[in-house]
């Protein structure tokens, strides 16, 4: 049985951060960062028919060509990452009545839509990307049991011969292939390198940054073929999470940013609705 501190619900029995009853939440979900993000998404539906949130969560579920979806704003970062993935893992695998794993497990499918830099001088500002694999420089799973994959290994065995002394262990997550084949099969691909800052990723205004090589160095790692394409804050935990708990996870990037060039686009909007409207005609 699960106690009261590890399952926390609301007087509504709905989960604690989330604010979502187990109806509220549909098979398919949409994650984005923006809390204004969400109804960019949901206006797109034929109908919705909850609106539900609490702090930077917001939740729409609603109906798309006769398809249950909801979209998910997570904020920004891995430590929100890991809130929203293990609450709708509850959502779907625990009994709040019993407190108690369901005898049947559900596999939920998660498409996140987020904004990244690029640091491939070939992949251009306005690109939509794929990740086909992670690299989490954060702290996040090494809290966490994960069984990972041969090749998620040699791309972290890699990660750390490549970037030397991090000060943290880097882990790797992966795409779920059939998300990939049924979304992204005609993408650009990569491997995204989330960081645990925004600024911190090589970013410097005021401060001293510990790692100045940063992006040099990713924008030099090879392995088989694939390099390091962008950096963001949340595709890494999203991956590990759900392979971790058994879910299908894939993170589509809208490329804002050149870290090459120092540039960022003009018309951010229009690109992030182009991945949004590219994400839901595939769904």
């Amino acid at each position: 049985m699960i106690t009261d501190s590890e399952l926390i619900l609301n007087a509504d029995g709905s989960i604690y951060h989330l604010n979502l009853l187990p109806e509220d939440l549909a098979p398919t979900i949409v994650l984005v960062g923006d809390p204004d993000r969400v109804g960019e998404v949901s206006r797109y539906f034929d109908r919705i028919d909850v609106k539900k949130g609490k702090r930077e969560f917001i939740t729409h579920t609603g109906v798309l060509r006769n398809k249950r979806i909801s979209v998910i704003s997570s904020g920004i970062g891995t430590d929100n990452i890991d809130i929203v993935f293990n609450e709708i893992d509850a959502l779907v695998n625990i009994d709040f009545e019993t407190r108690t794993l369901k005898e049947q497990l559900i596999s939920l499918d998660i498409i996140r839509i987020g904004t990244s830099g690029s640091i491939q001088g070939d992949i251009r500002m306005g690109t939509i990307l794929a990740s086909e694999y992670a690299i989490g420089l954060d702290a996040l799973m090494q809290y966490y049991v994960k069984n990972y994959s041969e090749e998620e290994k040699v791309i972290q065995h890699a990660v750390m011969n490549h970037f030397g002394t991090l000060g943290c262990t880097p882990y790797v997550g992966s795409a779920s292939k059939r998300l990939i084949n049924r979304i992204a099969r005609d993408l650009p691909k990569g491997i995204t390198m989330t960081t645990p800052g925004f600024y911190g990723q090589g970013r410097s205004m005021r401060t001293r940054n510990a790692y100045p090589d940063l992006i040099r160095k990713a924008n030099a790692f090879q392995l088989q073929g694939r390099s390091i394409t962008n950096l963001e804050m949340e595709t890494a935990g999203v991956y590990a999470l759900a392979n971790m708990f058994g879910h299908h996870a894939l993170s589509i990037n809208a490329i804002l940013a050149s870290r090459l060039h120092d540039a960022f686009l003009d018309n951010p909007k229009e690109v992030i609705d182009k991945a949004i409207r590219f994400v839901l005609e595939r769904i």
